[in-house]
């Protein structure tokens, strides 16, 4: 138990000084937005998947300035002409090509435009579904895109048809036979409405639509966290088949709105704060996990930022400005300065503006508020304003900071939004003064002391103490910040770990501006088992901001202790280390028996001639005995057998010099065993035709 009690408390620990990383920061668009499109969008076997995922992907990519692979583009190319080309193809495929032949810009000339127009104007009159006019609205706008003469001659009706989806909410329906009201459907009907305004060959009255979108804006538009003043749209689905994550129906909403707005007489008056806090939003998820996600991410961004249309001086709705920060961890004792980036939401340069720092307030004290109202420099090299934080007199621990912008040409603000305010938590860290570090053993009886040992808590001591039952232990200590102040750490513990491994962890309460502890040895034997011996102390002392956190051993403690009564409780087991068990053993050192005495070299010389003698006498005797080949076979079949057979003769002396020099016996044996079944083959056919042979001339 005490075990586990000190793992906890040292996680505890390490968390304490990680916390800072769950610190968010909304960051523009970036370099990792880009890999993680890499990642998501893998063409398989050539092919992204369907049109709809086709375009998703090459969008995305259009979006980040990545490059289209070639052979992705010309496969893609040959399926968007056989779209384009069958007569089956829905008004859904047809939109869908034609918005990948915008991206890729595929030959298509070939294709009969006039027959897709006529086609999807006919889905027009008969539409009733939502997705159906939105798809066939879409498909003749990018017609109309590419230099083509397309007209929608009711375009009034159509307005209305779909205007006749909406509620009183400012919601739509998907269609007109009960269907259940929608969020994201009215995204859709927005984007459709714009689409019917372009292709008009009249003006067409907006103004309801217009006074709508604000309206919903204002009823739908929800609060998602305070402190990060994001806002989005949400929905709640009775089927799960239908569910729209807050993401996708945002996107949506902001597609219908920025294309409604293209086309829309006049300027929409939606808050910039709203447009504001819709990009915080998108912004704050960071990298999403799937590819439908980060195309909507991107997609609704990428709209917002580019909403600025030619034929009018000032964008319909306002574009956010992004204040951000490079870095939320500043270090007073390296005198970091305070970094503030503005920029659009792909991370384009600000227009000229003022960043003005307005007020410090420290999360321990709420009432504890800086006026600061100082305005920060601008580092034109690096598009940056920065600001020192040394003069600002502001001590180590979290800061929410408040900024305002302002931009210098009133033009500007007509055209860039970046919200009243925006806030920002940060951590100020620096190294903690540790003061006055004493260890004392205090007698009982009278509180005299007895032993007193001065500490430099910044490092490790080598003290060694003593003490009895009837004695007590104190560490005191004082912690100050870089500006005098009272420091309080996150964790504060003392650790006493007996010589059996068992350990006991002491918390450590301030009183006073100081940190003290007293353990009354009397009290504890219980929870020290009654173990005697020697006790190594260890003081960890660590907090998220405190950049010299530590963990210090301060030496070890002799303790005497009474001997434990029969009923005690035994101190716990302590777990076996895995490694003790399994781990690498001790490594064995052979002891080999000393080498024989071997005969002198001039014997094994003389003994390796005596060896070659009978070899030398057998070659001299086939000399004298006159060895011919008159007897060797004529026939090819049995002329090879007896070269075979001869040749295994040699292969076994050979075999013989071979286990002489190098081999060992058992090598040797086996190979001996095969070459005499080979010999005894061959030398049976061999023998066998001398012995007819030599029958034949004796019968002869």
């Amino acid at each position: 138990m005490s075990r586990n009690r000190g793992i906890l408390v040292s996680l505890l620990l390490i968390c304490s000084s990680l916390s800072i990383c769950r610190a968010s920061v909304v960051r523009p668009i970036s370099d990792a937005h880009r890999s993680a499109a890499l990642e998501l969008f893998v063409p398989i076997d050539g092919s992204l998947g369907s049109l709809e995922d086709t375009y998703e992907a090459l969008r995305t990519f259009q979006i980040l300035g990545l490059e289209i692979n070639s052979d992705l583009s010309r496969a893609t190319c040959q399926t968007l002409l056989l779209k384009l080309g069958s007569s089956s193809s829905t008004s859904k495929d047809l939109l869908y090509a034609l918005r990948i032949n915008g991206i890729l810009g595929c030959q298509i000339e070939t294709t009969n435009f006039e027959d897709i127009v006529s086609k999807l104007q006919d889905n027009l009159k008969g539409g009733n579904s939502l997705l159906d006019l939105y798809c066939s609205v879409g498909g003749l706008l990018l017609i109309k895109k590419q230099g083509f003469n397309v007209i929608l001659s009711d375009a009034g009706g159509v307005f209305h048809n779909i205007k006749a989806l909406s509620q009183s909410d400012g919601r739509w329906r998907f269609d007109s036979s009960g269907a259940e009201s929608s969020t994201y459907a009215a995204g859709i009907a927005l984007e459709t409405l714009a689409g019917v305004v372009s292709l008009a060959d009249s003006e067409i009255e907006q103004s309801v639509v217009n006074n709508g979108i604000v309206s919903f804006f204002r009823a739908h538009l929800g609060l998602l966290n305070a402190d990060d003043e994001t806002l989005y749209f949400d929905e709640k689905r009775v089927h799960a088949n239908n569910f729209k994550s807050p993401l996708e129906i945002s996107a949506s909403v902001i597609r219908g709105v920025t294309a409604f707005a293209e086309v829309a007489s006049g300027r929409l008056n939606i808050p910039g704060n709203k447009m504001l806090g819709l990009a915080k939003f998108f912004l704050s998820i960071g990298i999403p996990g799937s590819s439908k996600d980060l195309f909507n991410q991107l997609d609704a961004l990428s709209c917002l930022e580019n909403n600025s249309r030619l034929n009018c001086f000032y964008p319909r709705i306002y574009i956010p400005l992004i204040v951000s920060l490079p870095a939320v961890v500043l270090s007073l004792t390296s005198r970091d300065q305070l970094k503030v980036d503005v920029t659009t939401v792909f991370g384009s340069s600000a227009p000229s503006l003022t960043v003005t720092l307005a007020h410090a307030i420290n999360s321990k004290s709420e009432e504890d508020e800086l006026n600061v109202n100082q305005e920060l420099h601008f580092d034109q090299e690096n598009s940056i304003h920065y600001l020192d934080i040394v003069p600002l007199k502001m001590d180590v621990g979290k800061y929410r900071l408040v900024f305002k912008a302002s931009l210098h040409d009133p033009e500007d603000g007509n055209k860039y939004t970046t919200g009243e305010q925006t806030s920002f938590s940060i951590f100020l860290t620096g190294s903690i003064k540790v003061d006055k570090g004493e260890i004392a053993i205090i007698n009982s009886d009278g509180g005299s002391i007895e032993t007193v040992e001065t500490l430099d808590l910044s490092k490790d001591s080598s003290l060694s103490l003593s003490a009895n039952h009837l004695q007590k232990f104190r560490l005191s200590f004082q912690l100050a910040s870089p500006l005098g102040q009272t420091f309080k750490p996150h964790q504060v513990f003392l650790k006493l770990r007996h010589e059996s491994k068992v350990e006991h962890i002491f918390l450590i309460d301030i009183s006073s501006r100081q940190f003290k502890l007293t353990l009354d040895f009397l009290g504890l034997v219980e929870k020290f088992y009654y173990l005697s011996g020697k006790y190594d102390i260890k003081l960890a002392v660590g907090d998220a901001t405190m950049e010299n956190s530590f963990l210090s051993s301060l030496g070890c403690i002799e303790l005497d202790l009474p001997e434990a009564p029969e009923k005690a409780t035994q101190p716990p087991l302590q777990p076996v280390d895995p490694f003790s068990r399994y781990g690498p053993r001790q490594e064995i050192s052979h002891i080999f028996r000393a080498p024989e005495k071997r005969p002198p070299k001039e014997l094994s010389l003389a003994f390796l001639v005596l060896t070659i003698l009978p070899f030398l006498g057998f070659i001299f005797g086939l000399i004298r005995l006159g060895v011919n080949l008159k007897s060797f076979p004529s026939a090819p079949l049995q002329a090879a057998f007896s070269i075979l057979f001869h040749a295994g003769i040699a292969a076994v002396l050979l075999l013989y010099v071979l286990f002489w020099w190098k081999l060992n016996l058992f090598t040797t044996l086996k190979g001996l065993g095969l070459l005499s079944i080979f010999l005894v083959l061959v030398g049976h056919r061999t023998l066998s035709y001398l012995a007819s042979t030599s029958a034949k001339l004796k019968s002869a």
